[in-house]
């Protein structure tokens, strides 16, 4: 069976590798970085996302070295007064826990499996695809590597991984509109402090124009009780003229923008305290791309931020480039390692996801949060006579729904890649 190539080493490439090597299809990793390093401050898993993971085998025990399991949701108005609130994972009903992580660390285990279940021959490190043409037996890529040297090579499928700035999905759709910004400007980092309110809470407080996040993504330290607490700062700006700043993602002094959240401070809660304990923080625009009608040109196929890159306003990018992966993986055991499981995959994916993105890009789940302040400036003494408690409950039942996550259809599912299951191919080889 002739090799799948995978362009790009992130979560999705690394679960896509893992994935094919489950189903007894070869691949190889072609990744730009020059090395491997935990970069990266916190994502989410998501339950769907970490029942795939133990299906590949990396269970909570591995998750528990690189983060914890969330336990609460909330979200609090501009007086410190909770707006909404709810248990996570296995404590709202879920079979599987929802993961708070430290991006990096997660990164580094996905490719420290990789290497041993591949062989270290799989990663190949300071390699670029920037380019591939299709022939009548699969696609030729091309590759820039990191001493400058240009090569090729060939295989059945490519799988083009590589991001938000992807070099597959500008060759497919060359007349893409630009990266779009919304206006937001995001600040992130991690904090050593006390875990806040129940120890494993996501928060998420302010309004559509200015607001802070915070998560723990890693148990409290024994000795001293502190856990990692990460943050995202954000605020709102005039983008008429797009995005000025020369790149996209800048390490930066937290004196640069903590002063934008001078007297968030409540008794439960120091906001300037908590940005102002880091040692530093990235800046990055909260950015997406629009969606495209299709994420596949013949052997070629998109998956993860290179397909459709969302708002982080969901906390389900990582978690939705783990199912591209397992879904790609459960559709090459149907139609084998072929154009045609391709073309399954963007039928099922394809449509729904590009309506995530969308509904992101409208705040998500943090869309509560503009309802308040809407109806009362974000203060309020009781939040049911602003907004009803079934008016809430079913906002947030239909952003679950529509990220694939709701609980009732979630825990009845078959696995999506049945236990021992293998590709035609690679079963009678």
């Amino acid at each position: 069976m002739t090799k799948v190539i995978i362009a790009g080493g992130g979560i999705g490439g690394l679960v896509t590798a893992l994935t094919l090597h489950q189903i007894g299809v070869p691949c190889v990793v072609y990744e730009a970085s020059r090395e491997m390093r935990p970069l990266g401050v916190g994502i989410n898993l998501q339950p769907n996302a970490v029942r795939e993971l133990g299906d590949l085998g990396i269970g909570e025990a591995e998750l528990d070295r690189v983060g914890l399991p969330a336990q609460e949701w909330a979200l609090v108005g501009l007086n410190g007064n909770d707006i909404y609130s709810e248990p996570r994972g296995k404590g709202a009903g879920y079979r599987w826990p929802q993961y708070a992580v430290h991006r990096g660390q997660f990164h580094m285990l996905l490719h420290d499996a990789v290497v041993a279940r591949l062989g270290a021959d799989a990663m190949r490190l300071g390699c670029r695809v920037t380019g591939y043409s299709k022939t009548a037996d699969g696609v030729t890529v091309r590759i820039e590597h990191a001493d400058g040297a240009i090569s090729e090579d060939h295989g059945a499928l490519l799988i083009g991984a590589d991001g938000i700035h992807s070099a597959i999905r500008a060759q497919m759709h060359p007349d893409q509109p630009p990266i779009h910004w919304g206006g937001a400007l995001m600040w992130r980092g991690t904090t050593q402090a006390k875990p806040i309110r129940g120890g494993a809470s996501f928060v998420g407080l302010g309004t559509h124009r200015q607001r802070v996040v915070f998560y723990p993504i890693s148990h409290p330290d024994p000795a001293t009780g502190l856990s990692t607490i990460n943050w995202i700062a954000e605020v709102t700006l005039d983008n008429a003229e797009g995005w000025k700043q020369q790149g996209w993602f800048r390490q930066v002094p937290v004196s640069d923008f903590a002063h934008h959240f001078d007297g968030w401070v409540w008794d439960w809660l120091d906001v300037p305290a908590l940005i102002r304990g880091a040692d530093g923080a990235f800046e990055n625009p909260m950015i997406d791309r629009d969606p495209v009608s299709t994420w596949r040109d013949g052997p070629v196929l998109l998956l993860g931020d290179a397909a459709h890159a969302m708002y982080p306003t969901g906390s389900n990018g990582a978690s939705q480039a783990i199912i591209d992966a397992r879904e790609l993986g459960a559709a090459m055991v149907a139609h084998g390692a072929s154009e045609a499981a391709l073309a399954a995959f963007d039928q099922k994916l394809c449509g729904p996801i590009s309506q995530l993105i969308l509904r992101n890009r409208g705040a998500g789940p943090f869309g509560l949060l503009n309802l308040v302040d809407e109806r009362c400036g974000g203060t309020f003494d009781n939040i049911d006579d602003v907004i009803p408690p079934a008016e809430r409950a079913a906002f947030m039942a239909g952003y679950k729904a529509a990220a694939g996550f709701a609980i009732e259809t979630l825990n009845a599912a078959p696995p999506t890649i049945a236990p021992g299951a293998r590709v035609k191919e690679a079963a009678e080889a």
